[in-house]
């Protein structure tokens, strides 16, 4: 979503790092170039002019000039005006209230309503614990009720029976006492929405209101519609009041702006975000972490959380084990890769690594993309139990059957057998409890540590992780850097990559000989 704004300000900063001192012609050009970036990332108008007043009254003041690195302190101002511009602190949602808590979707038809209300719920059931029934509002779309009834059943999420012929009011009230009969934690109240903004639509939203009391209404708006989310979100607090806000699709190619300029103008808290289509593609909003990533300083934290929701800990101990003796066979590697797909594929994990921004033409050119773990898991699974036990009976024919059997060349067959040897090489080494994974297991003692995001983050920033460890600078070679939080040791860094070698990144094909 703010690759385009990333690269831009990336660009910006790089020039007024380069040079020693900074005059106030350097920064107002400097600042012109961020004012042309924001606005061609749909930031809204007043916004802008307000972030580069702020940023030129420090940028020109005794703070840079006394720096030691007047460019990087411009950065830091930069960095802390997006967080203020973003709303300092994440809010999620409040649930602290009696039970059941009522919360209302509101927003137009195809923001993305009724995906977003099952996202929440199956993240309310399955990672706060809390027992919640979903109700669909929406008597006018063809199937909405359905749709929603649908989606609880594939989340495991209760939803209120369908009765023809009730209106939105009487869903509600029906919604609220069958909550309190049944014992609920959360009722969340799917409602109906329009193409734009009518009357009828308001007095119906305010009518529900009153019928159900919610503790928080959250407007769910569609990141790429621009400017016109804002205006939205101002129209429907008008009337109804919103407590807060669900951006969708900002896994999409638009600008951001809708997102940078929300708590801006409306005063209202950015809470949830949606980054892709699937249930579990609902992320908190945090303004620090979302300004790191605009700035290209990755996101560790988010990366780390995301790992300790998507791993096994149980799977991955057993792995820790295994590979404490030594032991790292296919059936490992695709395990590894597998868990690899489920935080995002390359692409994802990549965006959330400080300093891989810059480092975007190298790896477009290693042809890097998250098919190849796809097809590295079909040469795996094309071969027998006993081949991915023992690698070494691997000849020539039974390549051929395995390569046919996954629709690839026999290259990428011997392409994959060698990034298996170098890394079973590498978990050798580590194992006898020399090397980093010697430390990190004994610091696991099996297990999965709880890891406070909080203390992480403060470990991010000054270049520690857990253990003591120092983050890998640059990329981490087979990512064990990470392992303790929630990602699992020795993490295969970068498989299979055929282009140029990039520094700490295991099996990426031939480079030069150092």
């Amino acid at each position: 979503m703010f690759e385009s704004l990333s690269d831009r300000l990336s660009g910006i900063f790089d020039k007024l790092t380069g040079r020693g001192a900074l005059s106030e012609n350097d920064v107002n050009e400097a600042l012109r170039e961020i004012r042309r970036a924001l606005i061609e990332a749909d930031v809204a108008l007043p916004i802008v002019r307000s972030f580069t007043d702020k940023v030129r009254n420090r940028a020109v003041g005794a703070e840079v000039v006394k720096s030691v690195t007047p460019g990087q302190m411009v950065v830091k101002i930069v960095h802390d005006q997006l967080i203020e511009m973003l709303g300092s602190e994440g809010q999620p949602i409040d649930l602290n209230a009696p039970a059941p808590v009522a919360i209302m979707m509101v927003g137009l038809q195809g923001s993305g309503k009724t995906t977003t209300t099952a996202k929440i719920a199956r993240r309310m059931t399955q990672r706060d614990k809390r027992k919640v029934l979903m109700a669909s509002l929406d008597t006018r779309r063809p199937a909405a009720q359905e749709q929603l009834k649908v989606l609880g059943e594939q989340n495991t999420v209760d939803t209120l029976p369908i009765i023809e012929g009730q209106g939105p009011v009487e869903i509600a009230k029906r919604a609220m006492s069958a909550a309190k009969l049944g014992g609920y934690d959360v009722v969340l109240l799917d409602t109906a929405g329009r193409i734009h903004i009518d009357e009828p639509l308001m007095v119906e939203m305010a009518e529900v209101k009153a019928a159900a009391n919610p503790h928080e209404i959250i407007l769910v708006a569609d990141s790429l519609t621009g400017q016109d989310a804002v205006n939205l979100a101002n129209n429907f607090d008008e009337r109804v009041g919103i407590t807060g806000i669900a951006l969708t699709r900002m896994d999409g190619d638009g600008r951001g702006g809708a997102a940078l300029s929300m708590q801006a103008v409306t005063g209202k808290p950015v809470k949830l975000i949606g980054t892709g289509e699937k249930s579990d593609a609902l992320e908190d909003f945090h303004p620090k972490r979302i300004a790191d990533r605009i700035l290209g300083m990755g996101d560790i934290v988010s990366l780390v959380e995301k790992a300790s929701e998507a791993i096994d800990a149980e799977q991955a101990a057993k792995m820790a084990k295994k590979m404490q003796k030594g032991h790292f066979d296919l059936e490992d590697l695709a395990e590894q890769l597998k868990q690899m797909e489920k935080l995002g594929g390359m692409s994802g994990m990549m965006g959330m690594l400080p300093g891989v921004g810059k480092m975007k033409k190298q790896i477009a050119a290693s042809g890097l993309d998250d098919k190849m773990f796809k097809r590295q898991i079909a040469i795996i699974q094309s071969m027998t139990p006993t081949e991915r036990k023992k690698p070494d009976l691997l000849k020539a024919s039974r390549k051929k059957r395995i390569a046919a059997g996954s629709g690839v060349e026999v290259a990428e067959v011997n392409k994959l057998l060698k990034m298996h040897r170098q890394m079973a090489d590498m978990m050798k080494k580590m194992g006898k409890g020399k090397g980093m994974l010697g430390k990190l297991m004994g610091g696991m003692g099996g297990g999965m540590p709880d890891v406070d995001p909080k203390q992480l983050e403060e470990m991010a920033k000054s270049g520690q992780m857990p253990g003591g460890m120092d983050l890998p600078k640059g990329l981490p070679g087979g990512m064990p850097g990470l392992g303790g939080p929630g990602l699992p040791p020795g993490m295969p860094g970068l498989p299979g990559l055929s282009g140029p070698k990039m520094p700490g990144l295991p099996g990426m094909g031939k480079g030069k000989k150092r």
